[in-house]
């Protein structure tokens, strides 16, 4: 109930109440910088209470569930996010008295994790590369608890109420903020929830905007398998209850490294901080506003803010360490280029394959150590299950000459070592100290191995020069 002694002021009654109205601002330094015929305006997710777009679902989510008894007085919610639809469950839930549990993959930026137990809640980790019907997937490990538990779990790949809250709120905001003028509108997709809502109600105002969907990479909504990519927040390997691509008239595929890199451009060109998936939105709009004449007006969605991805797209080493920049000259990606074109393509071993097959393909190229690697390439960072290496092979076949014939599953040992392609070469010298080998990561997928006698090739060859 409202106090009665906040009559006349502009104090709200409660955090809840400052979710939504959030600006739209034109992206000034950005048109010019590349040449936009048309204006490019970002929707500024970022102040809403919980700095995401999520604030909005989650309320709507929970009301409806009050309203319907799903969930009771004193309750418990359990729900799988990447960060910003737990945020805003949680600020929700400690306004109305609830027990929260998140669910989370190990893709997730650490401070994300950090975030939902600064608001009480507990977090559960779980392994992004699996399928989502595996017990060990976070679809499935939100099933077991929320049973568990006897808990509400708000579903936002399949509540209705997510759409719901941006037709009621997001998209008649944008439509009173453009004047009606919108002419474009450019969101990523992950549960769909903001581009769908936000999509029915402009439709319903003019069928002619245009409705972008932008994507990673890999992702089933561009017409990918689902395999994994390291934007958080966005893209799937399935399709959610509110997907609707009647909805939309165009959808666009970016990759981790394009958006990776938009985002530190607008942080650095617009002053806007803003995290991978906003940097993905970016790119997909500035693609749409270069088609588009000098009358449109292009909004692109933000839907969060690049605080929760310091330890990530904004960290230089982290940037460095997955092959999205480069150092310096004298760096890794100077012997892979160097070595023999016939080693340049990465080989691997599948973990369903023997461990005879292992050996014969390392001895017909020459290799000691190869990465264990689920599917086909190109390869994910989070396909890479392990590795073999020649010497623990050896090892476990003199104690059973059995282990020739079981899969490389059942005996691999860890993940090697991985170092960027533009890195120093002297950083992977102080590595090699300890590893035999170490993975080599371009744009954030595995490229190569590279070992002792690579390098010791490659300072031989300068040497003769």
């Amino acid at each position: 109930m409202a106090d009665s002694r906040l009559a006349g002021t502009q104090i709200a009654d409660s955090v809840i109440d400052l979710f939504g109205g959030t600006p739209l601002v034109r992206m000034k330094r950005m048109m010019e910088v590349e040449q936009l015929p048309a204006v490019l305006a970002m929707k500024m997710e970022t102040t809403n209470p919980g700095g995401s777009s999520k604030d909005r679902p989650a309320l709507e989510m929970i009301l409806a569930a009050e309203a319907s008894g799903e969930l009771q007085p004193g309750g418990t919610i359990v729900e799988p996010t990447s960060g910003n639809t737990g945020v805003g469950l949680a600020i929700v839930a400690a306004q109305r008295g609830y027990d929260c549990v998140f669910v989370m993959t190990d893709k997730v930026a650490p401070e994300k994790i950090s975030l939902l137990q600064a608001y009480g809640a507990e977090v559960v980790v779980c392994p992004v590369a699996v399928a989502p019907d595996d017990p060990r997937s976070y679809y499935s490990v939100a099933e077991r608890l929320t049973e568990e538990r006897n808990a509400f779990r708000p579903n936002q790949y399949a509540n209705p109420n997510n759409p719901l809250s941006h037709y009621k709120t997001t998209g008649p905001e944008i439509w009173e903020q453009t004047a009606g003028r919108i002419t474009h509108f450019v969101a990523g997709a992950g549960t769909c929830g903001s581009i769908t809502g936000t999509a029915r109600y402009l439709k319903e105002q003019n069928p002619n905007i245009k409705i972008i969907a932008a994507d990673p990479e890999g992702s089933v909504f561009s017409g990918g398998s689902g395999r994994p990519y390291l934007v958080e927040g966005v893209g799937e390997d399935f399709f959610p209850a509110a997907w609707q691509p009647e909805l939309y008239d165009e959808t666009i595929a970016i990759s981790d490294a394009d958006s990776f890199h938009m985002a530190r451009r607008v942080s650095e060109t617009e002053g806007i901080l803003i995290g991978g998936s906003g940097g993905m939105a970016v790119a997909a709009a500035i693609q749409v506003a270069k088609q588009a004449g000098p009358d449109d007006i292009v909004v692109v969605f933000n839907p969060d803010s690049g605080r929760g991805y310091l330890s990530r797209v904004f960290d230089d080493e982290w940037m460095a360490t997955y092959g999205f920049t480069k150092e310096c000259e004298l760096c890794v990606g100077a012997v892979l280029e160097a070595r023999n074109p016939s080693l340049e393509s990465l080989l691997y071993v599948n973990p369903e394959e023997t461990v005879r097959v292992a050996i014969e393909r390392m001895r017909a190229n020459g290799v000691s150590q190869l990465p264990v690697c689920k599917n086909t390439p190109p390869f994910a960072a989070a396909e890479v299950s392990g590795s073999v290496d020649e010497l623990e092979l050896m090892e476990a076949i003199a104690g059973d000459s059995g282990v020739m014939d079981v899969p490389v599953d059942d005996v691999m040992g860890p993940h090697l070592p991985t170092i960027g392609i533009g890195q120093k070469l002297e950083r992977a010298l102080d590595m090699l100290h300890t590893a035999p080998a170490l993975l080599v990561l371009s744009d954030g997928r595995p490229l190569s191995v590279l070992t002792r006698t690579d390098i010791l090739s490659y300072f031989d060859a300068r040497a003769d020069y």
